[in-house]
């Protein structure tokens, strides 16, 4: 568990926490830290874990507290994970079970990257850098691409 949480961490709802834990650690890589069971449900009602050293936390949905996207319909936020090798990292979350929403593509912005679902309704950004772009020039490239189109 870490000692001092960073200044900023999510925490998702998801309605089978200890199945998601299993997908996330399969597909992202990450780490639990630790898990609180409800002694009157069996349910996960908090869990800690890291993907690429970043803290999250998630439990199953309690509708008084938390919803989870199926419930709600859809999501509100994507989550960014950068990693070394996207191709392989996009490849693995789609093994594991994740969708692809958008295939892995290098972008104007000068990331290479993909969204995927997870089997939860949640959607995860896969994000690899190569090239070091400009707000400026971004903003031209955009201009440009929206003109196409």
């Amino acid at each position: 568990m870490p000692l001092e949480y960073p200044p900023l961490a999510f925490a998702i709802a998801v309605s089978n926490a200890a199945k998601a834990i299993e997908f996330y650690k399969t597909a992202f890589g990450a780490v639990e830290l630790y898990r609180l069971n409800d002694p009157e449900s069996g349910r996960i009602g908090h869990a800690e874990l890291t993907i690429n050293g970043s803290l999250f936390m998630l439990s199953d949905e309690y509708p008084q507290f938390n919803k989870s996207p199926e419930t709600l319909g859809g999501v509100s936020a994507k989550f960014y994970v950068k990693c070394d090798d996207v191709d392989a990292a996009y490849q693995r979350a789609l093994d594991a079970g994740a969708q692809a929403v958008t295939p892995l593509t290098n972008q104007f912005y000068g990331h290479r990257d993909g969204r995927v679902r997870d089997p939860f309704g949640h959607e995860w950004l896969l994000s690899k850098q190569f090239e070091e772009v400009s707000p400026e020039e971004m903003q031209r490239r955009w201009d440009s691409s929206v003109k196409k189109a």
